[in-house]
């Protein structure tokens, strides 16, 4: 629901801070799949912050931060 309300008001810019943290792998992955389907029909940007390699490498850009530094810039498989 609040991936819903997320995008209902078509936002240039949506923050997602460990969208999948609290979630079951089946949910977690429908909602992963339809934030990045969104974010392709939207055209909007979407900030994520995750944990999770394999989901940060579905990523166009990857920032890597490590103990409070910028660590590396890389790009996913977008």
């Amino acid at each position: 629901m609040a991936l819903a309300r997320a995008f209902v008001t078509e936002p240039p810019l949506l923050l997602a801070d460990e969208p999948t943290g609290s979630l079951d792998a089946t949910t977690g992955a429908a909602v992963i799949d339809m934030m990045f389907e969104l974010n392709r029909d939207r055209r909007s940007t979407i900030v994520l912050v995750t944990q999770e390699r394999a989901l940060a490498a579905r990523c166009s850009t990857i920032l890597s931060i490590q103990a409070g530094r910028l660590h590396g810039v890389g790009s996913g498989t977008v």
